[in-house]
């Protein structure tokens, strides 16, 4: 990796890029079943667009950060270094982890929270294959009667629903687009 690369692919426009792209995550978070495009970072290999802008916008030097599989190369690790200063650590200890989902899981290894701090939990962002509106049904606060979102696992989603006000919350991705499960939803399978 060239100190070009490595230093290259951050925002163009700090506080426009970074202010879009997080009412575009907390859109998503707060109307589970939607999706939005989600730009500004040209992360190297191994990261969508919308994963990187998300750990742009999200990380900084107080934010520890757990990459999984592919996530986890020299290129990436250099580069959300240099662009955010976030700490690269164990699923155990993250405040974000990204990945795939068989790379992410078992769900049980990240922080759920305590009940005197159900904020002290993870945040996963699922890169994706494809971004779709359908499949599980989810109901919930931001769903106004139902809404569909395309899970790679109900059963594993619905186990962390149940914890609810504890649980892990989820940022699914695919190339520039994002959608999001908070803990607060509750999923059914497609029927």
């Amino acid at each position: 990796m060239t100190p070009q690369t490595r230093f290259s692919g951050g925002f163009t426009d700090v506080p426009v890029q970074a202010a879009h792209a997080f009412r575009a995550a907390m859109t998503v978070m707060a109307r589970p079943g939607e999706k939005r495009q989600l730009v500004g970072a040209t992360p190297p290999d191994g990261l969508s667009v919308a994963a990187g802008t998300l750990l742009l916008t999200l990380c900084d030097p107080d934010t520890s950060v757990h990459l999984a599989g592919g996530a986890d190369n020299p290129a990436i690790r250099q580069w959300l270094t240099f662009h955010t200063g976030a700490p690269l650590v164990p699923a155990a200890q993250a405040d974000f982890a990204v990945g795939c989902w068989q790379d992410l899981v078992p769900l049980d290894q990240y922080r759920i929270g305590t009940p005197e701090y159900p904020d002290r939990s993870a945040t996963l962002i699922v890169e994706c294959d494809a971004l779709d509106l359908s499949g599980a049904v989810l109901r919930g606060p931001g769903i106004r009667d139902t809404a569909r979102l395309a899970v790679p696992d109900v059963a594993a989603l619905q186990a962390n629903s149940a914890m609810y006000p504890l649980g892990c919350d989820f940022f699914f991705t695919c190339g520039d687009m994002v959608a999001a499960l908070p803990r607060s939803t509750r999923i059914q399978p497609e029927g």
